[in-house]
């Protein structure tokens, strides 16, 4: 591990593919056994505020990608690269915590007295997301215009993927498997009491999204081979042969 900063690793993969649950394991398992000082961050913790996202919805009437939380867009970009950055620098932080099942479901960042404060030294930064490493394509490979705004949001992200020293990417064989994915994970958070979107609701939120992983996709372009790692899952969420 580097003597004087944390090593960054992006997660990247399909929503409900396991990025949380991989972290997690990583960041246990590094702490117990081999003494490390690890974190985990995702880029959900840096979605706008709900009032935020309803203003980037009112600007965009009818557009399916940007009407709720999830597309490129609807993050606090100047958050996240700095609270990246804090990290990044061995630099005492609060690391936003967002709540999914506020306003019934379509979530809220939580009151700041419930985020996360980092004081100690960190070795090893796990930044796991959905759409991370995503960059820009031409708009003439974009049919859908509306598509092409969320598009042009994506060359923001730079400022967190200049952060990121390796990258860690789950390739679902199917993109399709998301809907199951999320939908499994809204029916765990209903059943742990928590409030969340009906079956209809998350299956038309995560529609939304199959054309995000046929658009974009992978760690950014300028990556090494030697610095990306790219796993191929199945629909249960097991490791496969390319």
């Amino acid at each position: 591990m580097s003597s004087t900063r944390p090593v960054v690793i992006g997660v990247q993969g399909p929503q409900g593919s396991g990025k949380t649950t991989l972290t997690r394991a990583m960041v246990e398992s590094l702490s117990r056994q081999f003494g490390n000082r690890p974190l985990s961050v995702s880029i959900d913790d840096f979605y706008m505020t709900r009032a935020g996202q309803l203003e980037v919805s009112a600007a965009h009437p009818g557009n399916p990608y940007l009407e709720h939380r999830g597309y490129p867009g609807t993050h606090d970009i100047a958050l996240g690269a700095e609270t990246l950055g804090r990290l990044k620098a061995g630099t005492a932080t609060e690391i936003p915590v967002y709540d999914k099942s506020a306003h019934g479901g379509r979530g809220d960042r939580a009151p700041r007295d419930q985020w996360r404060a980092i004081t100690g030294p960190i070795d090893i930064v796990f930044v796991e997301g959905w759409m991370l490493g995503f960059e820009p394509v031409a708009d003439s490979a974009i049919a859908d215009p509306q598509l092409r705004i969320a598009n042009s949001y994506l060359a923001d992200y730079a400022s967190w993927h200049s952060s990121i020293d390796a990258w860690v990417v789950l390739k679902a064989l199917d993109p399709a498997y998301v809907l199951t994915w999320r939908v499994e994970a809204e029916e765990k958070m209903k059943a742990s009491g928590k409030p969340g979107l009906s079956r209809a609701d998350i299956e038309d939120y995560i529609r939304r999204f199959l054309p995000a992983y046929k658009t974009w996709g992978g760690a950014p372009a300028n990556v090494p081979a030697a610095r990306k790692l790219e796993l191929n899952i199945n629909l249960q969420r097991e490791l496969m042969q390319p």
